[in-house]
């Protein structure tokens, strides 16, 4: 396997995989908060063994998101020596802030989880907030990281060297509001829709019984939270669309196959990508023009103003953006359909209760979606302008079989996680 490739497959499973449980870990204190909140207010049973069952599951999945975040730390250094020579001075500051969101979140865990019998319960209910506010922090100022790679601000080259580095404004690079909207916004997504599908599962199945009211009450919350949370990234995913089309257009070309500069230009679902063309696609006229500037006569720049060489991967990138929208299509029609029936005061009927299991995998599938569009899109370079992915990567042998090394190693892991978590699922929280 060629070393470019090895480093960039080992690289992305490794983020494949900690992506997941790092959205979960922003998300699942939220819901853990929510249900404790309700029975301090409430007084019902439900809730408080919900809160205490949540939390078990938040400590499994902090543990593993924290050993895959330590892989990757080395992984940036070890696959990619050439990109931290350039980016390790520039971008150190939101990795340094983000270590200290981590161990802030690692404290107020270990309070919450030893507190349940020891913090009166109002103190211990409030030692939950900083693990919500912390593992939101410890999430965005990664992505300040990123959204930094999309477009690198805030230091000069002379003579090969970087100088006047001004890590402030290397946090707060053009797309850092969006990229950290849209990253935040997608963990509550995933981590709504997860929770809501065990639950609605559990209901199907029938084997939470004993524990209905508990199940239901966890559905409730999940839904709510993915309810609010759907709608606003289709919001802040128009906002990105735009932000690209006007600073990455070689980024948003690839995502709408429009492969000439153009007025009235189409908005492209689906197709077979094949050369400068896409056949069978699905062609909204004018739509792009209207989504970009309001305006069906506006310009949109096409792949024609971009050296080939300068080009993403133009099929990934489409076919990820497609799987992206449509899965988010589907999770925000049932949200929709969820809400009415809360707002009718309705039991959830069995095809919803359906619907609502399959968007739990469907969220992931969106998400991981989005994360190859993101980095996709940004290539052929690892740091937009500054530095090509293949002048980046390690020359050091043998990163292929580390490659297939880690691979096992993360079925494992993520098998004995989902053991765990669905030992948790159904013991009783005094268990």
């Amino acid at each position: 396997m060629d070393h470019v490739i090895a480093a960039r497959a080992l690289m992305g499973t490794s983020l494949a995989f900690h992506i997941v449980f790092a959205a979960l870990g922003v998300g699942l204190p939220l819901l853990v908060f929510a249900a404790e909140g309700l029975w301090l207010r409430t007084k019902r049973r439900a809730y408080y063994d919900l809160a205490r069952t949540w939390a078990k599951g938040m400590a499994i999945l902090f543990v593993v998101g924290a050993m895959s975040g330590t892989v990757l730390a080395f992984e940036l250094g070890l696959l990619w020596p050439t990109f931290m020579k350039y980016a390790g001075g520039i971008i150190g500051l939101p990795f340094s802030l983000e270590g200290f969101a981590f161990f802030i979140e690692a404290i107020f865990i270990g309070i919450y989880l030893y507190g349940w019998e020891r913090l009166s319960p109002v103190a211990h209910w409030l030692s939950g907030l900083p693990i919500v506010v912390s593992g939101a922090l410890s999430a965005a100022f990664v992505t300040t990281a990123n959204a930094w790679m999309n477009m690198p601000t805030g230091f000069r080259i002379v003579n090969g060297a970087v100088v006047d580095v001004d890590p402030i404004a290397a946090i707060l690079s053009p797309p850092w509001l969006v990229e950290v909207l849209h990253t935040t916004l997608a963990a509550y997504v995933v981590t709504g829709f997860g929770a809501a599908a065990v639950c609605a599962f559990a209901l199907l199945r029938r084997s939470a019984e004993d524990r209905r009211e508990q199940v239901y009450a966890g559905l409730t919350i999940a839904m709510i939270v993915a309810s609010i949370a759907i709608p606003l990234q289709w919001i802040v995913g128009d906002e990105i669309a735009r932000f690209d089309a006007e600073h990455e257009p070689a980024k948003f070309a690839s995502l709408e196959v429009l492969f000439h500069t153009r007025r009235h230009a189409p908005i492209t679902i689906g197709g077979i990508v094949h050369g400068d063309t896409v056949r069978y696609g699905i062609e909204i006229p004018s739509a792009l023009s209207l989504l970009v500037a309001y305006d069906p006569n506006a310009e949109v720049k096409g792949l024609d103003r971009v050296a080939p060489e300068d080009r993403p991967p133009v099929a990934a990138v489409h076919y990820s953006f497609d799987t992206m929208v449509g899965s988010a299509s589907l999770l925000l029609l049932v949200a929709i359909v969820w809400t009415i029936a809360a707002l009718r005061k309705r039991v959830p009927a069995k095809p919803l209760l359906i619907g609502i299991a399959v968007c739990g995998p469907l969220s992931v599938v969106a998400m991981e979606a989005g994360w190859f569009v993101t980095e996709f899109g940004r290539q052929p370079w690892i740091a937009r302008g500054l530095l090509r992915t293949s002048d980046a990567a390690t020359v050091a042998p043998g990163v292929d079989l580390q490659f297939y090394g880690f691979a096992i190693v993360y079925v494992i892991l993520a098998a004995t996680c989902w053991w765990l978590l669905r030992r948790v699922g159904t013991k009783d929280h005094t268990a």
